[in-house]
């Protein structure tokens, strides 16, 4: 269930298309185009449950190692090397 307003800074939330991404151990997964209520706020992202499902049916077959994925080129900067 999608709660009215976002549980951290009670923003209106719009129905949009986000990026999920999360790190497992040193690989990035990023999944393009989701549907989600986001916070116009501060940008939390919320899902309905079969969008939750179907991001666990993609987290599960990576952990199996059945899924296949195209290297994105991506950047990394650590927070604390950087010098201004």
């Amino acid at each position: 269930m999608i709660p009215g307003r976002c549980s951290f800074c009670k923003g209106k939330l719009v129905e949009d298309k986000t990026d999920f991404m999360v790190k497992v151990g040193e690989q990035i997964i990023a999944i393009k185009d989701v549907s989600a209520y986001i916070c116009e706020n501060c940008g939390e992202a919320y899902y309905i449950p079969e969008i939750s499902k179907k991001i666990d049916i993609v987290m599960k077959k990576f952990y199996e190692f059945k899924l296949l994925l195209h290297p994105a080129a991506a950047g990394e900067l650590r927070f604390d090397e950087i010098v201004v």
